[in-house]
């Protein structure tokens, strides 16, 4: 949000994110088919329920659209350091219309990169709460492995492996995205305030529930649906038989995105759900290299390789400062990058991630480098900034 006053469809959705639980296919099909303007005003004035809702349930939005306080809610996130991200906004990643009518009305998001461009290049990693010790070294050492080859780790933030996977990704210096089932502003679990805070402040904390709201059982099941369709493929290092991350990875098939599983010991019940899912149609991975094998073959959701998406002029002036720090012809440190750009070293990475799926950049293990077709682009025409 900026001090600019805020679009009707803006406050609208911002009304009906509070209004509406999440994944609630009724209200997507109305959305769908009489639009967000015509919902919200139904919904704010007495009247005959709209189709599909029994009269209880109607009388029920219709008491929670009576509290609810859009403009209220802008001004809480705008507080927050975070913003609200509608379909069909530049900052929207087209992938989660893949949800249909189960689409997000809107996103709530806290931190400073594109949630666009990062997702261009995502992989899920999820699993147990209560993992083993095997299972969080997988997960740190998969989200390491994947930030070192410049890719965006996704997972929901919560203990066991969500957190060891955002913390392998962190500890390389990379980016990661937690996807929370509460407002943006209350991290949750507490134990994980500050975790949470470090993404936000080096990646992404994003959330459909507006500002202020707390998990539930079925939040967390329906959260697990976003982080499915944000990404290029789920993996999951440990699950029982009824994990929550079963339900992502059974979303992630559905969606036609990859699954994978990290194999356990086969006395392991929290192996057991993986198994499962590994005798199915989910693919065997044990490391970073075998994960990035398998996504980066679905260029669906990709930007075309050939050559950088957009022209150097079209980039935001902070992402040009960061593309011009980089030596023409060798890879540079991230704190090298970030003096050249006279920017923080968190800006910096967040850009050079957003650069990466543009096509101007590669990672090389700590290092970063202008990629082939950037340096083609130069010497064809001006120099970068």
């Amino acid at each position: 949000m900026t001090g600019d006053e805020p679009d009707r469809e803006l406050l609208d959705r911002v009304f009906l994110a509070r209004v509406v639980e999440p994944g609630d296919e009724t209200v997507g099909r109305w959305v769908r088919q009489w639009g967000v303007a015509e919902v919200a005003s139904r919904l704010r004035r007495c009247g005959e329920p709209l189709p599909g809702v029994s009269e209880k349930r109607w009388d029920g939005l219709r008491e929670r659209a009576r509290v609810a306080e859009p403009v209220r809610d802008l001004a809480d996130a705008h507080e927050a350091g975070a913003r609200f991200v509608v379909p069909g906004g530049a900052e929207w990643p087209r992938q989660l219309d893949d949800l249909g009518d189960a689409r997000p009305i809107g996103l709530w998001v806290r931190g400073r990169p594109s949630l666009r461009m990062w997702a261009l290049r995502s992989v899920a990693l999820v699993g147990a709460r209560a993992c083993t010790e095997y299972g969080a070294h997988m997960a740190a050492t998969l989200g390491t492995g994947l930030a070192e080859r410049g890719w965006v780790v996704v997972s929901g933030g919560a203990y066991g492996v969500d957190g060891a996977a955002h913390r392998g990704a962190l500890g390389a210096g990379g980016a990661t995205v937690a996807v929370l089932a509460c407002g943006v502003d209350r991290p949750y679990p507490r134990g994980h305030t500050q975790l949470i805070t470090r993404i936000a402040e080096q990646g992404l904390v994003i959330g459909e529930l507006a500002p202020g709201d707390h998990p539930t059982p079925s939040r967390f099941v329906l959260r697990n649906r976003v982080i499915a369709a944000l990404t290029r493929g789920t993996v999951v290092v440990e699950a029982a038989h009824r994990s929550g991350s079963l339900v992502t990875a059974r979303a992630a098939q559905r969606l036609g995105r990859h699954t994978m599983g990290v194999p356990g010991p086969a006395t392991s019940s929290l192996s057991a759900g993986v198994h499962e899912l590994l005798r199915g149609d989910a693919t065997l991975v044990t490391d970073a290299a075998e994960v990035v094998e398998l996504v980066g073959d679905m260029g669906e959701l990709a930007p075309d390789r050939r050559g950088p998406v957009l022209p150097r002029d079209l980039l935001e002036p902070a992402a040009r400062r960061v593309l011009a720090a980089l030596p023409g012809r060798r890879e540079a440190q991230v704190d090298e990058i970030a003096r050249g750009a006279q920017t923080t070293q968190g800006d910096a990475v967040a850009r050079l991630y957003e650069l990466r799926s543009l096509g101007y950049v590669e990672r090389h293990g700590d290092g970063w480098k202008l990629t082939r077709q950037a340096m083609i682009s130069v010497r064809g025409g001006r120099s970068p900034g």
